[in-house]
């Protein structure tokens, strides 16, 4: 029996529901570039992470870093890969509702564009081992992200690592502390969620404590 080739982004918009969230279904495809977008979503859900997500051939291929990324080349931060998003979502930031997959607030952290080190992208993710540079506004220089042979915590996934190269652009700042604000509207997780109607005190908690108090929830008037 022929196996059913699954659709870009199947994966993605099954986790979804589009009457809820705000999230882009991902209907309408990018103007032909010779640049390919990267971007890091700061994400505050049941824990805190950063998406990390790399254009090809259509769609954003994504990875959550835990712990996310670090400009130390000996520090190997953990990656795991997840379903691709659509390119609209490399523009989003905002809330999604909790309860729905992904529940909380996000984040544009960095963005810019990447250069794979070889054109050959497919064959560098089939080995493994994935070497590029990026021009973003926070991320930039070289840096690899290569698949560990066996999963994190004993699961049979396998996981990557995301590993800074040393460039001139290493350094051992702790850049997730020194610019905490996105790059779209320069708030913090608890501004995005007091703005938009999100959970401030669970956004808050994303940020680094030295940003000060979280902001108070918008006022409603009432009906």
């Amino acid at each position: 029996m022929t196996r059913r080739k699954a659709e870009p982004l199947e994966e993605y918009r099954g986790k979804r529901n589009f009457e809820v969230t705000a999230e882009p279904k991902g209907a309408r495809p990018r103007a032909k570039s010779a640049d390919l977008l990267y971007v890091i979503q700061k994400h505050r859900a049941s824990q805190l992470h950063y998406d990390f997500r790399l254009e090809w051939r259509g769609v954003l291929l994504s990875w959550a870093i835990p712990k996310g990324p670090s400009l130390d080349p000996s520090v190997k931060r953990l990656a795991a890969h997840v379903e691709d998003h659509p390119l609209e979502y490399g523009g989003f930031e905002g809330v999604i509702a909790e309860g729905e997959y992904g529940g909380g607030t996000v984040m544009l952290w960095d963005r810019g564009t990447w250069t794979p080190d070889d054109p050959d992208v497919d064959m560098s993710l089939e080995k493994g081992d994935l070497k590029f540079s990026l021009a973003g506004e926070k991320l930039r220089g070289s840096w690899v992200l290569v698949r560990t042979k066996l999963g994190y915590g004993g699961s049979a996934k396998p996981q990557w690592l995301l590993i800074k190269h040393r460039d001139r652009f290493a350094s051992t700042e702790d850049v997730l502390l020194q610019q905490p604000r996105s790059v779209l509207s320069k708030r913090l997780l608890a501004e995005i969620a007091r703005d938009e109607g999100g959970d401030v005190p669970k956004a808050a908690k994303g940020d680094p404590a030295r940003s000060g108090q979280a902001p108070t929830p918008k006022k409603t008037s009432a009906r």
